[in-house]
Protein backbone atom coordinates (compact mmCIF):
# COMPACT_ATOMS: atom_id res chain seq x y z
CA UNK A 1 0.00 0.00 0.00
CA UNK A 2 1.31 3.49 -0.63
CA UNK A 3 2.26 5.00 2.42
CA UNK A 4 0.81 7.96 1.67
CA UNK A 5 -2.62 6.77 1.79
CA UNK A 6 -2.00 4.54 4.56
CA UNK A 7 -0.80 7.96 6.50
CA UNK A 8 -3.89 9.73 5.36
CA UNK A 9 -5.88 6.97 6.56
CA UNK A 10 -4.37 6.94 10.26
CA UNK A 11 -5.29 10.77 10.34
CA UNK A 12 -8.76 10.55 9.29
CA UNK A 13 -9.03 7.78 12.30
CA UNK A 14 -7.19 9.68 14.57
CA UNK A 15 -9.27 12.73 13.74
CA UNK A 16 -12.63 10.84 13.97
CA UNK A 17 -11.80 9.05 17.05
CA UNK A 18 -10.55 12.61 18.47
CA UNK A 19 -13.75 14.27 17.65
CA UNK A 20 -15.91 11.00 18.61
CA UNK A 21 -14.43 11.43 22.03
CA UNK A 22 -15.46 15.11 22.78
CA UNK A 23 -18.88 14.59 20.92
CA UNK A 24 -19.54 11.51 23.58
CA UNK A 25 -18.02 13.01 26.93
CA UNK A 26 -20.22 16.33 25.99
CA UNK A 27 -23.36 14.33 25.37
CA UNK A 28 -23.11 12.79 29.10
CA UNK A 29 -22.39 16.04 30.47
CA UNK A 30 -25.26 17.44 28.85
CA UNK A 31 -27.21 14.91 30.05
CA UNK A 32 -26.24 15.38 33.42
CA UNK A 33 -26.68 18.93 34.00
CA UNK A 34 -30.53 18.51 32.18
CA UNK A 35 -31.13 15.49 35.13
CA UNK A 36 -29.58 18.02 37.33
CA UNK A 37 -31.98 20.81 36.63
CA UNK A 38 -35.14 17.80 36.48
CA UNK A 39 -34.13 16.73 40.20
CA UNK A 40 -33.26 20.06 41.52
CA UNK A 41 -36.55 21.68 40.74
CA UNK A 42 -38.65 18.54 41.99
CA UNK A 43 -36.54 19.21 45.52
CA UNK A 44 -37.02 23.05 44.83
CA UNK A 45 -40.64 22.06 44.41
CA UNK A 46 -41.21 20.01 47.10
CA UNK A 47 -39.80 21.96 49.81
CA UNK A 48 -41.99 24.56 48.52
CA UNK A 49 -44.90 22.09 49.12
CA UNK A 50 -43.01 21.53 52.52
CA UNK A 51 -43.32 25.05 53.63
CA UNK A 52 -46.88 25.67 52.29
CA UNK A 53 -48.31 22.92 53.67
CA UNK A 54 -46.54 24.06 57.34
CA UNK A 55 -47.57 27.21 56.61
CA UNK A 56 -51.51 25.71 56.36
CA UNK A 57 -51.39 23.40 59.43
CA UNK A 58 -50.22 26.91 61.31
CA UNK A 59 -53.20 28.85 59.76
CA UNK A 60 -55.72 26.05 60.81
CA UNK A 61 -54.34 25.34 64.08
CA UNK A 62 -54.58 29.40 64.92
CA UNK A 63 -58.17 29.20 63.67
CA UNK A 64 -58.88 26.14 65.88
CA UNK A 65 -57.58 28.21 68.66
CA UNK A 66 -59.41 31.51 68.13
CA UNK A 67 -62.81 29.96 67.98
CA UNK A 68 -61.69 27.78 70.89
CA UNK A 69 -61.05 31.44 72.53
CA UNK A 70 -63.97 33.05 71.41
CA UNK A 71 -66.55 30.05 72.64
CA UNK A 72 -64.61 30.27 76.18
CA UNK A 73 -65.06 33.61 75.78
CA UNK A 74 -68.92 33.60 75.39
CA UNK A 75 -69.05 30.75 78.20
CA UNK A 76 -67.40 32.80 80.86
CA UNK A 77 -69.36 36.46 79.77
CA UNK A 78 -72.33 34.82 81.82
CA UNK A 79 -70.06 34.46 85.00
CA UNK A 80 -68.60 37.31 84.67
CA UNK A 81 -71.53 39.43 86.16
CA UNK A 82 -72.29 37.04 88.99
CA UNK A 83 -71.71 38.00 92.79
CA UNK A 84 -68.72 35.54 93.07
CA UNK A 85 -67.11 36.36 89.39
CA UNK A 86 -67.64 39.93 90.70
CA UNK A 87 -65.99 39.05 94.34
CA UNK A 88 -63.16 37.20 92.47
CA UNK A 89 -62.65 40.34 90.21
CA UNK A 90 -62.46 42.44 93.09
CA UNK A 91 -59.69 40.14 94.89
CA UNK A 92 -62.15 39.57 97.54
CA UNK A 93 -61.85 36.84 99.94
CA UNK A 94 -65.82 37.00 100.63
CA UNK A 95 -68.25 34.04 99.49
CA UNK A 96 -71.77 34.69 97.63
CA UNK A 97 -73.33 33.78 101.34
CA UNK A 98 -71.35 36.24 102.90
CA UNK A 99 -71.81 38.46 100.63
CA UNK A 100 -75.92 38.38 101.07
CA UNK A 101 -75.72 38.32 104.73
CA UNK A 102 -73.97 41.08 104.68
CA UNK A 103 -76.04 43.24 101.57
CA UNK A 104 -79.23 41.83 103.78
CA UNK A 105 -78.07 43.69 106.87
CA UNK A 106 -77.17 46.65 105.41
CA UNK A 107 -80.61 46.91 103.91
CA UNK A 108 -82.60 46.28 107.02
CA UNK A 109 -80.55 49.48 108.65
CA UNK A 110 -81.81 51.33 105.35
CA UNK A 111 -85.33 50.26 105.70
CA UNK A 112 -84.89 51.32 109.85
CA UNK A 113 -84.05 54.68 108.77
CA UNK A 114 -86.52 54.77 105.79
CA UNK A 115 -89.37 53.94 108.38
CA UNK A 116 -88.39 56.37 110.63
CA UNK A 117 -88.15 59.68 107.79
CA UNK A 118 -90.74 57.99 105.47
CA UNK A 119 -92.71 54.91 106.74
CA UNK A 120 -93.32 52.21 104.94
CA UNK A 121 -92.31 53.41 101.50
CA UNK A 122 -89.12 54.74 102.62
CA UNK A 123 -88.66 51.03 104.55
CA UNK A 124 -88.78 49.49 101.22
CA UNK A 125 -87.24 51.99 99.49
CA UNK A 126 -84.08 51.85 101.91
CA UNK A 127 -84.03 47.98 101.70
CA UNK A 128 -84.10 47.90 98.37
CA UNK A 129 -81.18 50.83 98.16
CA UNK A 130 -79.01 49.03 101.16
CA UNK A 131 -79.51 45.43 100.11
CA UNK A 132 -78.92 45.54 96.26
CA UNK A 133 -78.18 48.81 95.09
CA UNK A 134 -74.99 50.02 97.95
CA UNK A 135 -73.17 47.19 97.48
CA UNK A 136 -73.29 46.45 94.30
CA UNK A 137 -72.09 49.74 93.79
CA UNK A 138 -68.97 49.13 96.25
CA UNK A 139 -68.22 46.21 94.73
CA UNK A 140 -68.50 47.48 90.95
CA UNK A 141 -65.98 50.69 92.35
CA UNK A 142 -63.55 48.23 93.81
CA UNK A 143 -63.65 45.80 90.48
CA UNK A 144 -63.12 48.96 88.22
CA UNK A 145 -60.18 50.26 90.51
CA UNK A 146 -58.28 47.24 90.65
CA UNK A 147 -58.80 46.50 87.26
CA UNK A 148 -57.68 49.71 86.10
CA UNK A 149 -54.16 49.10 88.15
CA UNK A 150 -53.73 45.74 86.20
CA UNK A 151 -53.98 47.34 83.20
CA UNK A 152 -51.14 49.88 83.79
CA UNK A 153 -48.49 47.40 85.08
CA UNK A 154 -49.42 44.58 82.67
CA UNK A 155 -47.29 46.47 79.81
CA UNK A 156 -44.31 46.40 82.29
CA UNK A 157 -44.99 42.66 82.90
CA UNK A 158 -44.55 41.39 79.34
CA UNK A 159 -41.59 44.13 79.06
CA UNK A 160 -40.19 41.60 81.74
CA UNK A 161 -41.39 38.18 79.84
CA UNK A 162 -40.01 39.76 76.72
CA UNK A 163 -36.18 40.40 78.55
CA UNK A 164 -36.56 37.25 80.02
CA UNK A 165 -36.88 34.83 77.04
CA UNK A 166 -34.57 37.08 74.97
CA UNK A 167 -31.30 36.28 78.08
CA UNK A 168 -32.88 32.52 77.37
CA UNK A 169 -35.14 32.12 80.32
CA UNK A 170 -37.92 29.80 79.95
CA UNK A 171 -41.38 31.31 80.22
CA UNK A 172 -42.12 29.36 83.59
CA UNK A 173 -39.37 31.38 84.98
CA UNK A 174 -40.05 34.62 83.70
CA UNK A 175 -43.66 34.30 85.18
CA UNK A 176 -42.25 33.91 88.41
CA UNK A 177 -40.57 36.77 88.58
CA UNK A 178 -43.36 38.29 87.60
CA UNK A 179 -45.43 37.09 90.48
CA UNK A 180 -42.64 37.62 93.18
CA UNK A 181 -41.58 41.20 92.08
CA UNK A 182 -44.54 43.11 90.50
CA UNK A 183 -46.83 45.61 92.78
CA UNK A 184 -50.48 44.36 93.15
CA UNK A 185 -52.67 43.47 91.70
CA UNK A 186 -50.42 41.96 89.00
CA UNK A 187 -48.64 40.07 91.94
CA UNK A 188 -51.86 38.24 92.98
CA UNK A 189 -52.77 37.37 89.94
CA UNK A 190 -49.51 36.13 88.31
CA UNK A 191 -48.75 34.36 91.77
CA UNK A 192 -52.45 32.44 91.04
CA UNK A 193 -51.11 31.53 87.50
CA UNK A 194 -47.67 30.13 88.84
CA UNK A 195 -49.37 28.10 91.56
CA UNK A 196 -51.79 27.13 88.70
CA UNK A 197 -49.17 25.48 86.58
CA UNK A 198 -47.12 24.47 89.75
CA UNK A 199 -49.96 21.86 90.65
CA UNK A 200 -50.45 20.74 86.89
CA UNK A 201 -53.12 22.66 85.47
CA UNK A 202 -52.05 23.05 81.37
CA UNK A 203 -50.83 27.17 80.88
CA UNK A 204 -53.93 27.28 78.95
CA UNK A 205 -56.72 26.30 81.38
CA UNK A 206 -54.63 28.67 83.98
CA UNK A 207 -54.76 31.68 81.25
CA UNK A 208 -58.45 31.26 81.00
CA UNK A 209 -58.64 31.06 84.60
CA UNK A 210 -57.07 34.33 84.94
CA UNK A 211 -58.97 36.20 82.07
CA UNK A 212 -62.11 35.00 84.64
CA UNK A 213 -60.60 36.95 87.46
CA UNK A 214 -59.42 39.98 85.29
CA UNK A 215 -61.68 40.20 82.11
CA UNK A 216 -59.97 42.93 80.11
CA UNK A 217 -59.33 43.27 76.72
CA UNK A 218 -55.07 43.51 77.26
CA UNK A 219 -55.66 40.53 79.30
CA UNK A 220 -57.47 38.88 76.06
CA UNK A 221 -54.45 39.51 74.13
CA UNK A 222 -52.21 38.06 76.15
CA UNK A 223 -53.81 34.79 76.64
CA UNK A 224 -54.33 34.64 73.11
CA UNK A 225 -50.75 35.27 71.88
CA UNK A 226 -49.29 32.63 74.71
CA UNK A 227 -52.17 30.03 73.60
CA UNK A 228 -51.10 30.58 70.00
CA UNK A 229 -47.39 30.32 70.65
CA UNK A 230 -47.77 27.38 72.33
CA UNK A 231 -49.69 25.44 70.00
CA UNK A 232 -48.00 26.52 66.54
CA UNK A 233 -44.68 28.15 67.76
CA UNK A 234 -43.22 30.99 66.41
CA UNK A 235 -40.87 33.94 67.83
CA UNK A 236 -42.40 34.71 71.91
CA UNK A 237 -40.24 37.67 72.53
CA UNK A 238 -41.20 39.20 69.35
CA UNK A 239 -45.14 38.61 69.87
CA UNK A 240 -45.39 40.17 73.42
CA UNK A 241 -42.67 42.85 72.60
CA UNK A 242 -45.82 44.07 69.91
CA UNK A 243 -48.10 43.61 72.16
CA UNK A 244 -46.36 45.45 74.52
CA UNK A 245 -46.00 48.60 72.34
CA UNK A 246 -50.21 47.80 71.29
CA UNK A 247 -50.70 48.00 74.89
CA UNK A 248 -48.62 51.27 75.81
CA UNK A 249 -50.13 52.64 72.52
CA UNK A 250 -53.93 51.92 73.73
CA UNK A 251 -53.17 53.37 77.82
CA UNK A 252 -51.75 56.74 75.64
CA UNK A 253 -54.84 57.05 73.67
CA UNK A 254 -57.19 56.49 76.77
CA UNK A 255 -55.27 59.63 78.48
CA UNK A 256 -56.07 61.49 75.62
CA UNK A 257 -59.48 61.19 75.13
CA UNK A 258 -59.87 61.35 79.70
CA UNK A 259 -57.75 65.02 79.11
CA UNK A 260 -60.07 66.05 76.10
CA UNK A 261 -63.39 64.96 77.60
CA UNK A 262 -62.53 66.50 80.89
CA UNK A 263 -63.95 69.65 80.68
CA UNK A 264 -67.54 67.80 79.25
CA UNK A 265 -67.49 65.39 82.72
CA UNK A 266 -66.89 68.67 84.90
CA UNK A 267 -70.23 70.40 82.93
CA UNK A 268 -72.22 66.65 83.26
CA UNK A 269 -71.16 66.56 86.96
CA UNK A 270 -72.36 70.74 87.96
CA UNK A 271 -75.54 70.21 85.99
CA UNK A 272 -76.39 67.06 87.60
CA UNK A 273 -75.54 68.20 90.98
CA UNK A 274 -77.03 71.90 90.43
CA UNK A 275 -80.76 70.72 90.89
CA UNK A 276 -80.16 68.82 94.40
CA UNK A 277 -77.71 71.66 95.85
CA UNK A 278 -80.68 74.32 95.02
CA UNK A 279 -83.37 72.35 96.53
CA UNK A 280 -81.11 71.36 99.51
CA UNK A 281 -80.71 75.25 99.86
CA UNK A 282 -84.18 76.27 99.20
CA UNK A 283 -85.12 73.30 102.08
CA UNK A 284 -82.80 74.54 104.55
CA UNK A 285 -84.10 78.14 104.05
CA UNK A 286 -87.70 78.39 104.00
CA UNK A 287 -88.43 74.45 104.83
CA UNK A 288 -92.02 75.32 104.53
CA UNK A 289 -92.04 76.41 101.32
CA UNK A 290 -90.42 73.04 99.84
CA UNK A 291 -91.98 70.44 102.52
CA UNK A 292 -95.48 70.11 100.41
CA UNK A 293 -93.15 68.22 97.74
CA UNK A 294 -93.38 65.78 100.61
CA UNK A 295 -96.05 65.48 102.20
CA UNK A 296 -99.00 66.29 99.00
CA UNK A 297 -99.81 63.50 96.63
CA UNK A 298 -99.20 66.25 93.86
CA UNK A 299 -95.81 66.92 95.31
CA UNK A 300 -94.93 63.61 95.30
CA UNK A 301 -95.70 62.97 91.97
CA UNK A 302 -93.49 65.88 90.79
CA UNK A 303 -90.86 64.33 92.66
CA UNK A 304 -91.33 61.42 90.99
CA UNK A 305 -91.48 63.26 87.70
CA UNK A 306 -88.59 65.22 88.25
CA UNK A 307 -86.30 62.44 89.37
CA UNK A 308 -87.01 60.22 86.21
CA UNK A 309 -85.99 63.32 83.88
CA UNK A 310 -82.77 63.64 86.02
CA UNK A 311 -82.00 59.64 85.67
CA UNK A 312 -82.30 60.11 82.28
CA UNK A 313 -80.21 63.29 81.76
CA UNK A 314 -77.94 61.94 83.94
CA UNK A 315 -77.65 58.35 82.30
CA UNK A 316 -77.34 60.35 78.79
CA UNK A 317 -74.88 62.59 79.72
CA UNK A 318 -72.80 59.50 81.22
CA UNK A 319 -72.78 58.16 77.92
CA UNK A 320 -72.28 60.91 76.15
CA UNK A 321 -68.49 61.85 78.07
CA UNK A 322 -67.59 58.00 78.52
CA UNK A 323 -65.84 56.75 75.86
CA UNK A 324 -65.16 52.93 75.16
CA UNK A 325 -62.47 51.71 72.50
Amino acid sequence: MDPALLAALLAFVAIGGVGLAFTGSAQPAAAQKRVKAVTGGVKVDRRKQAVEMAAMKRRQTTQEALKELAQNEKQQRKARFSVKGQLAQAGLKYTPTAYWITSVSIGLVFAFIGLVIQGLIGAGAGFFIGAFGLPRWVLGFLVSGRQKKFSNQLADGIEVIVRGVKSGLPLSQCLRIIAAESPEPLRNEFQQLCDAQAMGVPLDQALRRMYERMPLPEVNFFCIVLIIQQKTGGNLSESLGNLSNVLRSRKLMKEKVKALSSEAKASAMIIGALPFIVMGLVYFTRPDYMAILFTDPVGNLILMGAGTMMAIGMFIMHKMVNFKF
